[in-house]
């Protein structure tokens, strides 16, 4: 089978190797097991490897490079519109040579390969919605404008698009679908995490307005002043890292607030495995696997009610839910009825493992097969 790959994810080649962002390469590596052949379009650059980048498994990819386009300001907007024909008529060459086509949503490319795609309504497609189904939540246009094609079954014909969550109302195109990041051999005993000694709270997460790390910094602040015996573990980078380490450093947070910066998933991993919640309050995702991975190691997620998070967590009952612009204070009370009541915790967190304990790569990598070739 000759498989398309329709993606803006970043990718660089580093010898024989395309590497990219990781929790979409482990992904796609699974949905590459079904594939001969790879034709992957996408964006490219020439930066340095990282830490949390890693390669494909598959012997046979053939790169399509195209330009990287973005549209936030007028100078970008204007190098992206000289670029978009060539782009067209690539994802168009890409799609006509393919056997089976994967497009990856929401994103610029994403976008454009879903109207490529009505050109082509024999051909077995799948598309991967990552961002946020809920009919109901503010997005971009360019987002809705691809939620619109992808739902419209007389333009997107053969297709199964996997979203995130269970909606009311949808076409019959749509599947819900999940995220996974662990084996089913990696499941071990967690014990149990009592509340009487240090509390460990973690953020897992780029540090960037929507993931709204600096209030994570001052709740555990503010229960530190309030005598609580706690702290609070930060990994990865964004725009705002500099401002929060400097911030921890001006106020002598430096032993209890801990900025890790961009680690590998088994470092991130044994993190919570000691970790008692996370704190997740982000303006909008798609399925957050963090909140997923760390209910898996009996780490309870305190995280903002966008997308399926809802879902996740039970409405409440395997974590608790907030507003994205919950308060500091009530952020606050909802930990310290948490310490007062460890029963409650304790029920919680271990309802939380059971369900996330479901969602194994084992199970996901089975679904993905059904998917292709039902």
């Amino acid at each position: 089978m000759k498989f398309a790959i329709i993606t803006h994810a970043l990718h660089k080649v580093k010898g024989e190797k395309l590497y990219a962002y990781e929790p979409y390469v482990k992904e796609m590596n699974i949905w590459l097991l079904q594939a001969d052949e790879v034709l992957l379009l996408s964006p490219t650059c020439n930066d340095k490897i990282n830490e949390i980048e890693i390669p494909y498994n598959h012997k046979k990819i053939c790169l399509n490079k195209i330009p990287n386009i973005n549209i936030l300001t007028l100078k970008n907007k204007i190098r992206s519109l000289t670029y978009l024909p060539l782009i067209l008529i690539k994802i168009f060459k890409v799609m006509m040579y393919a056997d089976h086509i994967h497009i990856r949503c929401p994103g610029n490319i994403g976008l454009l390969g879903c109207a490529v795609q009505v050109l082509f309504p024999s051909k077995p497609k799948t598309v991967k919605y990552a961002g946020n189904w809920d009919p109901n939540s503010k997005q971009p246009t360019s987002y809705k404008i691809q939620k619109w094609i992808l739902s419209n079954t007389f333009l997107t014909k053969n297709c199964k698009v996997l979203v995130y969550g269970n909606w009311k109302n949808q076409s019959k195109n749509i599947v819900p679908f999940f995220t996974a990041s662990y084996k089913k051999s990696e499941i071990e005993i967690i014990e149990k995490k009592s509340l009487s000694a240090t509390i460990t709270f973690l953020f897992v997460g780029s540090f960037s307005e929507g993931k709204q790390p600096f209030l994570s910094v001052k709740v555990i602040e503010n229960l530190i002043l309030k005598g609580f015996n706690v702290k609070l573990e930060m990994f990865g980078e964004g725009a705002q890292f500099n401002k929060i380490k400097e911030y921890v450093k001006n106020n002598s947070l430096e032993k209890t607030i801990i900025l890790h910066g961009n680690k590998s998933k088994d470092i991130v991993k044994k993190a919570y495995k000691k970790a008692h919640f996370l704190l997740f309050i982000s303006k909008s995702e798609g399925w957050p696997k963090v909140v997923a991975e760390a209910m898996f190691w009996r780490c309870l997620p305190i995280s903002s009610k966008v997308s399926c998070v809802a879902y996740m967590l039970d409405n409440g009952a395997r974590g608790s839910l907030v507003m994205s612009n919950v308060t500091l204070e009530e952020l606050k009370q909802i930990i310290i009825k948490y310490i007062e009541n460890e029963g409650v915790y304790q029920k919680q967190v271990l309802k939380a493992q059971e369900w996330s304990q479901q969602f194994t790569i084992d199970k996901f990598s089975k679904e993905i097969k059904k998917i292709i070739h039902e």
